[in-house]
């Protein structure tokens, strides 16, 4: 199947070729937002004023807005279908989730007009309660297939496993799943029982066959490569739109893959996936055609990426600036400068040393060394912006580090610290957030190597030389509490540690503090703590 650029002036031709008895279906999509409700730089950080000027800031919601109401109007005004979709995790990201917990979430997007979302692990960030937040608030299906909650007393009955919605008389089913390392990397809570993925859908799929519907979209968060196992495993899907692995497709520099990706399903079919990327920097734009037996026959588009060319909805801008207000001075606040661009991007930072991984992990032993602890560990996937030349603002680093996780420490044994950093490497092919940034250690991956044999040549400082690492011997680390306690895999940082105290500062605060403390302009720095074998 052939795929070719869909642009939004080619809008009236496609209809004007279409047999009448075709449907044709445009969705427009996003994933993975992260919070970013004002726009962001070239860095995925909030957009300073400087750049601002510059016309150099992307996405934001009031830019978001703004594009989806002129396709809309555009595709209805021609007689067309439209549907507006998410793909999870608009939680956390910047001052914004931290201060207005899911509420900022809730009012714009329905000011957007979303007609769906799906259940994203940073919905549970704050458990439960956080995601009944956007569940209770919101005036559209918020979905996730593969959650049982009928344990959970605070989410029972407001997340549904399927959706049907009503698009110029046609019905569309909406399926969807959830990482199934959710209770690794969030806080669902015992209530919310993870049942398995692909046999959920596949339910899904036939509860909503056996109705009548024929017309079937995955709106899901387990990332680009389960999707296109979902596209080959799950028969009766039409098409998939995916978030969680913030991966960019297109015609663009630096894509992963086309937009869409067909893959071969069951029968022979092909099954478009598309996601698009991350931080409302692109808007996803799938046009799907039916014939009249509600089959798929073409699957067509590209993401838009929403440059400075587009003008933000007014509305929605002075709204912004409105719940701005309150956080505008912290976040301003400058605490120092950076020589050199500061990389944080994920792609580094969950697979071999990055930048911002070394920053973090020096600031977190620096403030912890005369405790006797020589050893720390960051995950990869706390990591969530880079930092550009020039001042370093809190709002910059809070940006970088969100979660509001505190320093932990605690004492382990040498096995044990290299059976972490196996964890850290355990999903190095998915990109997973658990890979591990260190200081006052060195260490190879072999990602070519089985799962839990990748980790060689660990050294650790020891006054002032670099030793092998002794199995025997005790260590101490720091990490933070989301680890210590078992997230991201750590399970040998909850099970082995001890005299373990979770309740330290902030970690932005620590990485504000080591960088203000500091006698000049911080410069990046890789040093080769970290080898990855080719």
């Amino acid at each position: 199947m052939p795929l070719r650029l869909l642009t939004v002036v080619s809008i009236a031709a496609l209809f004007a070729g279409s047999a009448q008895a075709e449907t044709v279906l445009h969705i427009l999509h996003t994933n993975d937002l992260h919070s970013r409700i004002e726009a962001i730089n070239e860095y995925d950080s909030t957009c300073e004023q400087e750049a601002r000027d510059a016309g150099e800031c992307f996405g934001g919601v009031a830019r978001l807005a703004a594009k989806v109401r002129e396709i809309r109007d555009q595709i209805q005004a021609e007689g067309g279908n439209v549907i507006v979709l998410d793909a999870g995790d608009q939680y956390q990201g910047s001052l914004f989730y931290t201060t207005y917990k899911g509420a900022e979430v809730v009012e714009f997007m329905t000011s957007i007009g979303y007609d769906a979302m799906a259940v994203g692990n940073h919905e549970f960030d704050d458990g439960p309660e956080g995601l009944a937040v956007l569940a209770d608030g919101a005036d559209f299906p918020v979905v996730s297939g593969n959650l049982d909650l009928s344990r959970s007393n605070v989410l029972n009955g407001k997340v549904g496993d399927i959706a049907i919605l009503d698009v110029g008389g046609e019905r569309i089913g909406i399926v969807s799943a959830l990482s199934m390392d959710t209770p690794e990397i969030a806080s669902p809570g015992p209530g919310v029982i993870f049942q398995d993925d692909v046999e959920s859908l596949r339910a899904d799929v036939q509860e909503l066959t056996d109705q009548g519907i024929d017309k079937i979209i995955a709106l899901t968060h387990v990332g680009y490569r389960r999707d296109q196992y979902f596209a080959r495993e799950v028969p009766g899907l039409d098409a998939i739109i995916g978030g969680h692995s913030h991966t960019l497709l297109g015609d663009m520099e630096g894509a992963e893959g086309p937009y869409p990706t067909l893959v071969g399903g069951p029968g022979g079919v092909e099954v478009p996936v598309a996601t698009a990327y991350a931080y409302s920097k692109y808007l996803g734009h799938l046009t799907l055609t039916f014939d009249d037996g509600g089959n798929l026959v073409k699957a067509e588009g590209q993401p838009i990426l929403l440059d400075s060319s587009i003008p933000e909805d007014e509305a929605i801008a002075a709204r912004v600036t409105e719940m701005a207000a309150p956080i505008e001075e912290l976040r301003q606040t400058v605490v120092a400068q950076a020589a050199a661009p500061i990389d944080g991007d994920r792609t580094n930072c969950r697979a071999r040393e990055c930048q911002m991984g070394n920053l973090v992990a020096d600031a977190m032993l620096d403030r912890v060394k005369d405790q006797g602890i020589t050893i720390a560990i960051a995950n990869g996937g706390g990591l969530r912006a880079s930092i550009d030349q020039g001042p370093v603002s809190m709002g910059e680093i809070y940006t970088v580090l969100p979660f509001q996780n505190t320093l932990a420490t605690f004492h382990l044994r040498g096995a044990d610290v290299i059976a972490a950093l196996e964890n850290g490497a355990s999903q190095y092919e998915d990109a997973g957030g658990r890979f591990a940034q260190v200081a006052g250690l060195k260490y190879t991956v072999d990602p070519a190597a089985g799962t839990g044999s990748r980790i060689s040549d660990v050294m650790v400082m020891d006054e002032g030389e670099w030793k092998p690492i002794d199995p025997d011997a005790t260590y101490g680390v720091v990490s933070n509490n989301y680890m210590r306690g078992g997230g991201d895999g750590y399970e040998v940082f909850e099970t082995r540690a001890e005299n373990a105290y979770d309740f330290g500062p902030d970690l932005a605060e620590v990485v504000a503090e080591y960088l203000a403390g500091l006698d000049e302009s911080y410069r990046p720095l890789l040093d080769g703590r970290i080898t990855v074998r080719q």
